[in-house]
């Protein structure tokens, strides 16, 4: 993720909006972090394999 992702300021006028948006930190705060397997080999490439990984040539 992005930093200044992160360290944007967000501005709610609408309470509304603004008691969803404190309703969601709370759920998220609650979800436990379950990481995920990998299924397939990673691999880097670089140059001219970038084109033909993409059909290129």
């Amino acid at each position: 993720m992005a930093t200044k992702s992160i360290l944007k300021n967000v501005n709610i006028s609408d309470k509304h909006f603004a008691r969803t948006f404190v309703q969601a930190l709370e759920e998220v705060e609650d979800a436990k972090y379950s990481p995920a397997q990998l299924t397939r080999e990673c691999k880097e490439i670089t140059g001219d394999k970038i084109k033909e990984f993409f059909g290129k040539r």
